[in-house]
């Protein structure tokens, strides 16, 4: 049997803004409808740029709500509910079930280091108990743990763990878990520097930071490759590699915040231990900003 496909295409790991009350909802609506209507695919709530490590329960909670509200079932609304103790990712996995999102994004136990048994095991436990589709996520720069090919085998035989979100940047590794997996586990770029070489694998998108600002030249980057307009999708691809640079030029969501901020929207700054983006970064991020939306492509 066929296992769903959360979507094809772009989406935004959205960033999460803080005013001095907590989460600033007037602000995260208007950037949702925002990309929305510049054509992303699906919006992830709660990921790594939603700087989901420092928000408490309730504000998830908050948030979540609003993005499935505001997305009205126009978009899949997808909730990162992962963490390093099994039990707790499991009952936090059930109350965010019931708020009407399509999908969970689960990243690595991070700290606690497990084993690649205990990963399967830590991810077999959670599928068991929750009846949505899963979205692993793989990030090793920050969690310390990869997930290796062999394990991604192992998960794929699970029915409602439909795919991951593949940020080690290894392309070798990646195309492994393709040949491995096969469509028993959707592949998704978790860097913005690799979606085109990871669509080229086989690969049916990305989970965004990029979208974040340009919601619509991400979707038809990844578009134009899906429609066999490579020669295109891969211009887009390089021509976005300094804005890239520049967003991450210092941990994200630092530099994503600022160009937001730059955009218009009020996102504030991130929450400490992460601070604001030094001046220097600052020019160079506003310059590559303001050059890649000047292009045009046909």
């Amino acid at each position: 049997m066929m296992k769903k496909i959360l979507f094809k295409g772009c989406g935004t790991a959205i960033s999460t803004p803080f005013n001095e009350n907590g989460v600033n909802l007037k602000e995260f609506e208007k950037l949702v409808e925002n990309q929305i209507q510049n054509k992303v695919d699906s919006i992830i709530v709660c990921g790594t740029t939603g700087e989901s490590s420092t928000m408490t329960t309730e504000e998830k909670i908050a948030i979540i709500k609003c993005a499935v509200k505001t997305s009205h079932g126009r978009i899949p609304i997808i909730a990162g509910t992962g963490g390093n103790n099994t039990k707790q990712v499991i009952e936090y996995s059930k109350i965010i079930e019931k708020l009407g999102v399509d999908g969970l994004l689960i990243v690595t136990p991070y700290y606690n280091k497990c084993t690649q048994n205990g990963l399967i095991e830590h991810y077999k436990e959670i599928a068991k108990n929750v009846s949505l589709p899963i979205i692993l996520y793989s990030v090793p720069s920050r969690t310390g743990v990869n997930i290796e090919p062999k394990t991604c085998l192992e998960l794929s035989k699970i029915e409602n763990i439909v795919a991951i979100k593949e940020a080690s940047g290894n392309l070798s590794q990646v195309a492994e878990i393709a040949h491995l997996c096969g469509s028993d586990l959707q592949i998704y770029s978790g860097n913005d520097d690799q979606i085109l070489p990871i669509l080229s694998l086989g690969g049916i998108g990305v989970i965004s930071v990029l979208s974040n600002i340009i919601p619509e030249y991400t979707h038809n980057m990844v578009q134009n490759f899906l429609d066999g307009k490579r020669d295109i999708a891969i211009q887009m691809q390089l021509d976005a590699i300094p804005l890239i640079k520049a967003l991450f030029s210092e941990v994200n969501p630092i530099p994503v915040k600022a160009a937001l901020n730059m955009q218009g929207y009020n996102f504030g700054i991130p929450r400490l231990p992460l601070t604001k983006l030094s001046e220097n970064n600052e020019k160079i991020l506003k310059n590559e900003l303001l050059k890649l939306t000047q292009k045009s492509y046909n």
